[in-house]
């Protein structure tokens, strides 16, 4: 049986319905998945006419076992008017939007409406602009789902992932919020996901915080005290796992395949690796939640939103990924 994958389109002003109008249109798609759209019809067609990409939008009745044999199922929503939208804007409207659509798509996914979410990008300013109280919408949807257990984002770029001990905070406190429990629980997570995307005993090495991890204590201690002494007792529970490593090359050894992930001390550490070895093919995971969720690393990019000129290999890769996932989901 397909997975059935919900996708919304995100941001209505940024690069979202282009890309996901690319998406539909890219060979294989139909063939990897039963697709629900969610949100409004004229959205999904603005992308359509940027992208000059069509697809059928069938309506589809969510009460029952849905399938689609031709185009792609739709459940129709009113979040938006289209003389609201305005491209490459951040707005109240665009963010309400975006809020509307997600809550309808955890719905379905908590329901079995669907198995997974995939979504184009977010801009948070807009979101704040229409009442997220909260730093991201991994936290904004873990609160919604109500899971307390430990949660982050991870990134992956051409089978290398990252996850991250902490994540959105300012760097002066990075050094205060790492500990064991921390690094454990980034190290199992990720270890998770991989084995949920069929992995089956993925190889981890831990970044170091400070330079030249710490040189033996002479530029911090946080890898003797904290990072060494975990490593060690997570690799004597059978896991592939070493470090700490500099994290100016740690990085070395996962694009040489020599490791499959990377759990890094902060946001930055691995955001800027990955984004520099592919900004555009980028894929973020939200990490901790009980179903898989997947979005393009790259943003709205408003700098191009409604020019056609948007690429679409970080959403196809998201939602390979979501796809891999669901088929893997009981590892």
């Amino acid at each position: 049986m397909k997975p059935k994958i919900g996708i919304i389109p995100g941001d209505p002003s940024g690069i979202g319905p282009e890309l996901i109008a690319r998406l539909l249109s890219s060979e294989g798609v139909a063939d990897a998945a039963d697709i629900l759209l969610i949100g409004d019809a004229h959205v999904f067609e603005a992308g359509q006419n940027v992208a000059q990409c069509q697809y059928d939008l069938i309506p589809a009745d969510v009460t029952t076992n849905w399938t689609v044999e031709q185009g792609f199922a739709h459940h129709a929503m009113d979040t938006i008017a289209p003389d609201e939208i305005r491209v490459a804007e951040v707005s109240q409207e665009g963010g309400a939007s975006v809020l509307q659509t997600l809550d309808q798509a955890l719905e379905f996914v908590q329901t079995g409406v669907i198995d997974a979410i995939v979504f184009g990008p977010f801009n948070k300013a807009s979101m704040h602009l229409a009442g997220l109280g909260h730093d991201d919408e991994l936290h904004y949807m873990a609160e919604k789902l109500g899971v307390t257990s430990y949660i982050s984002e991870l990134n992956t770029l051409d089978g290398m992932w990252t996850s991250r001990v902490t994540s959105h905070i300012p760097l002066r406190d990075v050094a205060d919020t790492i500990s064991e429990e921390r690094v454990t629980e980034a190290v199992h997570l990720i270890h998770n996901v991989l084995r949920r995307s069929g992995m089956e005993r993925p190889r981890i090495s831990v970044a170091a915080i400070n330079p030249h991890a710490g040189d033996g204590g002479n530029f911090g201690t946080e890898e003797i005290d904290i990072l060494e002494p975990t490593v060690k007792k997570l690799a004597g529970g059978q896991m592939s796992i070493d470090g700490p490593w500099p994290s100016d090359t740690v990085f070395l050894k996962a694009v040489a395949k020599d490791i499959d992930a990377v759990v890094t001390m902060y946001h930055d550490q691995g955001q800027i690796a990955l984004k520099l070895l592919g900004f555009d093919r980028g894929v973020t995971v939200q990490g901790g939640l009980p179903f898989p969720v997947s979005t393009p690393a790259h943003g709205t990019a408003f700098d191009i939103a409604g020019q056609g000129r948007a690429d679409v290999g970080a959403t196809r890769a998201a939602f390979d990924i979501a796809c891999d996932m669901v088929t893997h989901w009981d590892n």
